[in-house]
């Protein structure tokens, strides 16, 4: 017994020390950060060819949740997500005459609606893979599916077919794969969306927020993006209630889906950084620029009126789709949210992670998705939740 005790502390002390050392961005750099937050999250995953990241971190976003309410480690199937909302997103753009956008990007609300009507499946039972590759790679695809898309709209009998709906979802089975009705997993038999009830997932427990003046605040409204296909509406908060809500989530062990402008100077991906110096880019030279990759750096101060003017201007744009799980300070204090990409694990320095300065994701977050319950009770209140 004294020696199992002996054993079991050592190992704990360990854990300890080895969490406690230092991260950085990247081999030799100066950057030393130590974790304050850091939850549970699945292995990264690898979009590839694809614009799926919506679909990737959306889902990386819920395997957490999923962990967080002790129903243990899911892969989900995010092709699953992808077919069903290819479905739907035709379907709309038919009925509006072709006058709305369809591509391959969605929003994170894209996968809460897929799982509230549709349910789920783990990876393993449906990977999307039913085209002779052995990575995700959709430029065929996507470019089929609109051209079919235009044809209908294009309406040449003068009224719309019968059978347009059954080829098209022909071309979706083609590639990712007819939609499983029942499976079997891990011993039991389920549908979509009974797998998806006993994972424990609510799909009307989440919201996505975002901070922009030209809309009330403490309202919800729909975010004018082009991949907002669904019209999802999101909540409209002050920027410092945004970035609070944030932390405060993650203090509570909620993870964030994070939607943000990834087209920065400021976000490079090689470096594992995303950074807002208070020095602005175009002053500086060459050789400061590539020391702010290797050491910490004065972070500009974002206001309202910064991040409205840069989506006013077109300057701030919905990008990308990744997954904070945590935060880290560096050596002066200064906070950098723990960024899960999913550009694969191999893919940079940082293990597929990226290291985002807090004035960074007050200048270019498009919105978040969280659980209703990681808000702070006083918003919360204000929002009617």
């Amino acid at each position: 017994m004294q020696k199992k005790t002996l054993f079991i502390g050592l190992f704990l002390l360990t854990g300890l020390f080895a969490w406690a050392q230092p991260l950085t961005n990247k081999k030799d750099s100066k950057y030393a950060f130590s974790v304050v937050k850091d939850v549970e999250k699945t292995d990264v995953k690898n979009q590839h060819r694809t614009g799926t990241c919506w679909s990737f971190s959306g889902l990386s976003f819920f395997e957490s949740e999923i962990m967080r309410m002790g129903k243990g480690k899911h892969s989900l199937s995010q092709m699953y997500i992808v077919r069903h909302t290819y479905q739907d997103k035709a379907d709309r753009f038919v009925r509006w005459n072709g006058h709305i956008n369809f591509s391959a990007g969605g929003a994170f609300h894209d996968v809460s609606y897929v799982i509230k009507n549709y349910g789920i499946v783990p990876f393993e039972v449906y990977n999307g893979l039913n085209y002779g590759e052995t990575k995700h790679m959709h430029g065929e695809l996507d470019k089929v599916t609109k051209a079919y898309v235009d044809a209908v709209v294009s309406n040449p009998n003068r009224r719309l077919s019968t059978a347009w709906k059954t080829g098209y979802n022909g071309i979706l089975d083609a590639y990712l794969g007819a939609v499983p009705q029942k499976f079997t997993y891990q011993g039991k038999e389920y549908t979509p969306k009974t797998y998806a009830q006993s994972l424990g997932i609510n799909p009307d427990d989440y919201i996505e927020l975002t901070s922009y003046s030209h809309q009330p605040y403490y309202e919800s409204f729909v975010l004018e993006v082009p991949d907002n296909w669904l019209h999802g509406r999101v909540y409209n908060v002050p920027l410092e209630d945004l970035k609070r809500i944030a932390f405060h989530a993650l203090d509570n062990n909620y993870s964030i889906g994070w939607a943000a402008d990834v087209g920065e100077t400021g976000f490079s991906w090689k470096n594992g950084l995303a950074l807002m110096p208070k020095k602005s880019w175009d002053e500086m030279s060459k050789e400061e620029k590539e020391e702010v990759w290797n050491s910490p750096v004065a972070q500009a101060t974002i206001t309202p009126e910064m991040r409205q003017e840069a989506y006013d201007r077109y300057e701030t744009t919905d990008d990308h789709g990744m997954h904070i799980t945590g935060y880290v300070k560096d050596q002066n204090g200064d906070r950098y949210f723990i960024v899960k990409n999913s550009w694969g694990s191999d893919s940079n320095e940082c293990d597929g992670y990226l290291y985002a300065s807090e004035p960074y994701f007050l200048y270019k977050t498009m919105d978040i998705m969280i659980h209703k319950d990681a808000l702070p009770k006083d918003i919360r209140k204000k929002l009617g939740l």
